[in-house]
């Protein structure tokens, strides 16, 4: 039986991949950052869940050593836990500025850090990055976000250089908006007087809420494909991308070049 170790499983994509893998004979190993958020699951057969901050070197080092003490192998990490921030730049707070860099990159380091050890001495392992689309394609509002997914997606290639030889397999997965928390729970930038902000903002708004009305399938098929990499980890690197939006955004971008993509982008938008 193998074990996966998910960040970010209290809710969304996190909660529904525990409860998929644990339905399909995996020990998941479900860590989040308050365990009260995630009461559903402690019951749950297959489900253990840990305590536990990404951006902290200290309780990952702590959670670490009561995984180990608990579990004689680790299969497979998804590093899943993320946080959105849509902001103009000139109103970008350097708080949720570094709170969302904390969390998307340095969170996915630090817990890759960790667990690289353990995969090489068991000379076996695989880790799934969760980025987006937005790791893929940039889009209005999205600097900070889509900055952070570009980095997981840059930092995970690199890495899979190095860990080859130890049997290491590394992935990412990219999707569009999906019904869950996530969105309700974006941060945004304050209230604009300026209009142009203020109009954009509302557009931008409306758009995704109706792009994530739409995608009512997507989580299911997110945690599928998951399950399905995990039971067949890929030599080299690889990226999957799942979702009509996000493989419709992924090709147009690359056929089309940065311009006549750019142009499409703003008739859409503005």
């Amino acid at each position: 039986m193998k074990t996966v170790l998910i960040t970010g499983a209290c809710a969304g994509i996190g909660k529904a991949t525990a409860l998929y893998f644990a339905k399909n004979g995996y020990n998941v190993i479900a860590t989040m950052l308050c365990l009260e958020r995630g009461k559903e699951l402690l019951n749950t057969k297959g489900i253990i869940t840990y305590e536990l901050d990404v951006t902290s070197t200290e309780s990952i080092a702590n959670c670490k050593k009561q995984i180990l003490a608990e579990h004689i192998t680790i299969d497979l990490v998804i590093n899943n836990a993320g946080r959105g921030y849509r902001s103009f730049v000139e109103l970008a707070e350097d708080s949720q500025i570094q709170t969302i860099v904390d969390v998307n990159w340095l969170g996915v380091i630090k817990v890759c850090r960790a667990f690289i050890p353990v995969f090489r001495e068991q000379n076996k392992g695989q880790f799934i990055n969760i980025t987006s689309i937005a790791g893929l394609v940039n889009l209005p509002l999205g600097s900070f976000y889509h900055s952070t997914k570009h980095a997981v997606e840059s930092f995970s290639e690199c890495m899979a250089y190095e860990l080859r030889d130890f049997n290491i397999s590394v992935a990412t997965v990219q999707f569009g908006n999906t019904p869950s928390n996530f969105q309700k729970n974006v941060v945004k930038s304050q209230d604009s007087s300026i209009a142009s902000y203020k109009d954009l903002m509302d557009k931008i708004d409306a758009l995704l809420i109706k792009k994530t009305n739409k995608n009512i399938d997507l989580k299911q098929s997110i945690v599928e494909q998951l399950y399905e990499i995990a039971q067949n980890p890929p030599r080299n690197f690889k990226r999957y991308t799942i979702g009509f939006d996000a493989n419709f955004l992924n090709i147009i971008r690359k056929r089309l070049g940065y311009q006549l993509f750019a142009r499409l982008i703003r008739k859409s938008v503005f």
